[in-house]
């Protein structure tokens, strides 16, 4: 931890007794919590350091210094992933086997590689990027499909619209427009808890409207909100900060599945369909569908339960605005108003038939441009996770090789033997369909279910007599409804950042889980009969 920042934020917080903090000091919280965070990370970095030379032959005495039960531990974790590893190459390897005595030998390989893929991907095993680079070598060299179906995903709108909103993200910490975001948090905020929690869930629900990257907007909103806390008074561990964190997590994650472009397992859908289908799905007809219930009701629900599960005390203190903030400089107008026409461009897809990721990648390349100085002369290098661009580009391609080897024909043929469909009765089919989706769901994570669903989506609609656009809705049912965090990376990066306790999370997922399921569900069902979907 980074001393000087510690006592910043002490600072803060041992004040004299003031009720009213000025608005201005929220750039000292969010200063000092930032220094924390890198040095969290660079503490992290560190340990990752030591573990990897823990792993490689050493004749150094200092190994033998470290404790014994330190040791133990490093081993136990390494012997863990291990397993997990093998287990998933016997799982591969007996699928492989299996399958090769009643499918030809491609579908075979197909069907084995997918269960080696989406195994690694739903246990982080290895990193994610590892196992789309495999994906793509294993395709290739054996000659399952071709290689233009394999790298699919790279030139797929979804892949750049990915790219562009880890750029975007980037600029807006550069300009220090996402620290004046903070400042605009801490004045809708309410005086009370309630407020509070209130008030970081809008927040965190509007930001994915201009900021299309989950995993960007976790990075921006975790510091900015730790800052609040210490700020306002809730101590480490105190229900009022897990409230505050989980508020700005959960509110910036679930009910952004109903905004197209705002996260991944959306973007891998729509990339998929696009790629296999044709189909374009509309910003403006996809927000329509589910943004009222998935979107409003959930995030309405989100707050109840924060506000349910982890109850607390009004603020120690107060943030108000004493002074008025100092005009928008020149980069943060320019970012704004790229912003705004990206918004404003994605809403009107309807009119110019432009993919979003094609607006992003757009507004990503003037956010690039030296001259406009919105990023870093370094952000290629140093700010853009390109292990996440390789995790989309490969969930894409596994999709388009299970379409193009004719494997989820044959999952269609072993799912309607077992499933109840009937084309005399929709709604039960939409039910049925997205509980196949959550069931992949769960055994996977949620970008697992767009790679898994969207290769079978058109046989699925020729056996249920489904619309193929109605088919692909109901995985949106699935995927946004998190049954625990493992499942949603975003989560477990917030967890990571804000140092947010497992079980309280994990609690949160279940209770919202079993609403959205019980309550949610059967209400946007019902939305969707009055919007004609079914």
């Amino acid at each position: 931890m980074n001393i000087t920042a510690r006592r910043r934020i002490d600072a803060n917080l041992e004040a004299p007794s003031e009720s009213l903090i000025p608005a201005l000091q929220i750039n000292d919280w969010i200063g000092a919590a930032r220094q924390c965070h890198i040095a969290s990370n660079m503490d992290s970095i560190s340990e990752a350091n030591d573990t990897m030379a823990e792993q490689a032959p050493s004749h150094s005495p200092s190994l033998s210094a470290e404790p014994a039960a330190q040791v133990s531990r490093h081993w136990q974790f390494l012997t863990a992933r291990g397993w997990q590893f093998i287990g998933i190459l016997a799982a591969t390897l007996a699928v492989g086997v299996a399958t090769a005595q009643y499918l030809p030998i491609n579908m075979a390989f197909t069907a084995a590689l997918s269960v080696f893929c989406i195994g690694l991907w739903a246990t982080v095993a290895v990193p994610e990027y590892w196992t789309a680079l495999a994906f793509f070598l294993a395709v290739i060299v054996l000659d399952i499909a071709p290689a233009e179906t394999a790298l699919s995903g790279f030139h797929s709108s979804t892949f750049w619209l990915l790219f562009s909103g880890l750029v975007l993200g980037a600029a807006v910490r550069h300009t220090g427009l996402g620290q004046r975001a903070a400042l605009l948090l801490s004045g809708i905020i309410g005086t009370g808890y309630a407020g509070v929690i209130v008030g970081i869930v809008a927040f965190s629900l509007a930001l994915a409207f201009v900021i299309p990257s989950a995993m960007g907007r976790i990075a921006l909103l975790v510091p900015l909100i730790l800052a609040l806390a210490d700020g306002l008074g809730y101590q480490s561990n105190s229900n009022g900060r897990i409230g505050m964190l989980s508020a700005g997590a959960f509110g910036t994650c679930l009910p952004a599945f109903s905004i197209l472009p705002a996260n991944a397992p959306n973007m891998i859908l729509a990339g998929m369909a696009e790629n296999l289908f044709g189909q374009h799905l509309s910003y403006w007809d996809y927000l329509l569908l589910h943004f009222p219930v998935l979107g409003v009701a959930k995030a309405a629900l989100l707050i109840l339960l924060i506000l349910w599960m982890f109850p607390a005390g009004a603020p120690a203190h107060s943030v108000s605005q004493q002074q008025k903030p100092a005009p928008l400089s020149p980069t943060e107008r320019r970012l704004s108003l790229v912003l705004g026409l990206c918004l404003a461009f994605w809403l009107s897809d309807g009119i110019h038939h432009i993919a979003p990721g094609w607006i992003a990648l757009a507004a990503a390349l003037y956010c690039l441009w030296p001259h406009s100085q919105l990023t870093s002369k370094t952000c290629l290098n140093r700010e853009i996770n390109y292990g996440s661009l390789f995790f989309v580009a490969g969930i894409i391609g596994l999709g388009a090789v299970v379409s193009a080897t004719g494997l989820g024909e044959a999952l269609v043929q072993g799912l309607s033997a077992q499933a109840d469909f009937s084309e005399d009765s929709p709604g039960w089919n939409v039910v049925l369909l997205t509980a196949i989706s959550t069931l992949v769901a769960i055994v996977t994570n949620l970008p697992g279910v767009p790679a898994v669903m969207t290769p079978i989506a058109e046989e699925m609609a020729t056996l249920t007599a489904l619309p193929l656009t109605t088919v692909l809705m109901t995985q949106v049912l699935a995927f946004s409804n998190v049954f625990l965090p493992y499942q949603a990376p975003p989560l477990v990066t917030a967890m990571q950042i804000g140092h947010l306790p497992a079980g309280a999370v994990s609690r949160l997922c279940l209770a919202l889980f079993a609403i959205s399921t019980l309550i949610l569900m059967p209400l946007d069902l019902v939305w969707w009969h009055l919007l004609g979907v079914f």
